[in-house]
């Protein structure tokens, strides 16, 4: 009888360790989930964003290499065509429709069912549309902020190298 006892007892507590386990095989969340997600926190509109600053940068390095070279106007014409080429490939592969995908998967990896749904709440929120209506403008504010801490820096930088520049060789 003792035995008996023992086992139920052991196996109700297998049974309610068990239980106590499921929140933390929490569901993954699905994909109508995550697309609610990046609707509300207004995902694409980020990366359509995005997508001129990168071309921005990638038009200032074709601008670098041609500043360091004297071009023939066939070479500059196939270097225009080249940027051409790149900036419509970058286009492509920075494009929603391709990227969309890869970011409900990660999405999926990184964050259960329970973490896209709230997320999705808080962005659907007044609160989370003001974030994301004002992150733009602190984003702003925070590079110059930057730039005002680093500017004495590197003020004293140019001082040193100035200096080393400015020595005296040994012989």
């Amino acid at each position: 009888m003792i035995r008996i006892f023992r086992r139920l007892h052991r196996t109700a507590l297998l049974l309610a360790l068990a239980l106590a386990s499921v929140p933390a095989l929490a569901a993954p969340p699905t994909d109508g989930d995550i697309n609610r997600l990046l609707s509300a926190s207004r995902a694409q509109a980020m990366l359509d964003s995005m997508l001129p600053q990168i071309e921005t940068m990638q038009r200032q390095q074709f601008e670098q290499v041609t500043q360091q070279r004297q071009l023939t106007p066939q070479q500059q014409e196939q270097l225009q065509r080249i940027q051409a080429r790149t900036a419509q490939t970058l286009r492509q592969a920075l494009s929603w429709q391709q990227l969309r995908p890869m970011y409900v998967d990660l999405y999926k990896q990184t964050f259960s069912k329970e973490d896209v749904l709230a997320m999705a709440e808080f962005y659907e929120s007044s609160a989370g549309q003001s974030l994301l209506d004002k992150t733009p403008a602190l984003m702003q504010n925070v590079m110059v902020a930057i730039q005002a801490r680093m500017q004495p820096l590197f003020a004293d930088l140019q001082k040193d190298l100035e200096a080393i520049v400015n020595e005296p060789t040994k012989k």
